[in-house]
């Protein structure tokens, strides 16, 4: 059955990836409308959401955001199902880096880098880093249930060169290229809300608190990894420019949770830059009323360790 249903859909999506992006536009226009006015795609998690990141904005304004986001939201749709068919030249002239020489700079001096950021602006075009950099560029990747479609995710997110891992063996990778003295940098983005059980911190995002990743630092640390943070702008409609800024050159100075925390400021600052190109469809803040659940959960996991 998955095999089935891979073969039915993957010819449509390469077909369509093969459509000029001004005919690609006009489908985006055409999905917009559908899923905003007729199917109302998550249309009460993004207000909300927006209205917890801006208290202050009117109703208006709320939903000029909520409107930009679903215009760019499937502008996404589309330029990810065009990433398999782009060529080298299409994805440099479209997605271009303002400083790559920051992380070259690293990787003379034979350090690997932490590269953290956020669901903001276009981060599916990212796999294109290898064609500017002179660093292997690991990206982790979750595993679907149809395998079919997955390897074809895989080979077409490491066409330019990313070395593909699954979230689970993460952390196992950057262990064996430690231990094998094998330069990386890994793109992890950790602006999504983690599971509560699996949470060790929590923090104000947009003046809520809720459960943060902390793995970035924790990996940065162990790992001694430079802590780099991209942001990506959108320049005009298909075309986006990337910004790299450092956190941290030596993580393991900070004090515990101290870069995370540095994390999630310059992250909402660049999200307050373009508020209608953040990925507000996932539900950030659904956890926030869970705190007092979590401490109690928490101390009793630092109990059972002491017995």
């Amino acid at each position: 059955m998955q095999y089935l249903a891979f073969i039915l859909v993957y010819p449509i999506i390469w077909l369509v990836s093969r459509l000029p992006m001004r005919v690609l536009y006009i489908l985006s226009d055409f999905f917009y409308v559908i899923i905003y006015y007729v199917f109302k795609y998550r249309k009460q998690v993004v207000l909300q959401n927006i209205s917890y990141a801006f208290p202050e904005k009117s109703e208006k304004e709320k939903n000029k955001i909520a409107k930009g986001f679903y215009k760019h939201f499937t502008d996404i749709f589309i330029e990810s199902v065009k990433s398999f068919s782009m060529s080298e030249k299409e994805v440099l002239k479209r997605y271009k880096y303002k400083n790559p020489e920051l992380i070259d700079k690293y990787e003379k001096e034979g350090k690997s880098i932490a590269l953290v950021g956020a669901h903001l602006a276009n981060w599916e075009w990212s796999y294109s880093l290898p064609l500017v950099l002179n660093i292997k560029v690991y990206g982790a990747y979750s595993k679907l249930r149809n395998e079919h479609f997955e390897k074809m995710l895989k080979k077409f997110r490491e066409k330019f060169g990313v070395i593909g891992l699954k979230t689970s063996d993460t952390v196992k990778g950057m262990l064996k290229n430690y231990t094998n003295k094998v330069q990386g940098l890994y793109i992890l983005l950790s602006d999504q809300s983690p599971m509560v059980e699996k949470t060790f911190y929590w923090s104000k995002f947009f003046g809520v608190k809720v459960p943060v990743h902390t793995g970035a630092e924790m990996i940065s640390k162990k790992f001694n990894l430079v802590v780099i943070n991209y942001v990506t702008k959108k320049i005009k409609r298909g075309y986006y420019e990337t910004e790299f800024e450092v956190i941290a050159e030596n993580p393991k100075e900070y004090n515990n949770f101290e870069l995370t925390e540095k994390y999630l400021k310059l992250t909402e600052k660049n999200i307050k830059e373009q508020p209608e190109l953040y990925l507000w469809s996932h539900n950030r803040f659904k956890h926030q009323h869970r705190f007092d659940e979590w401490q109690k959960m928490h101390t009793a996991k630092l109990k059972d360790k002491k017995k």
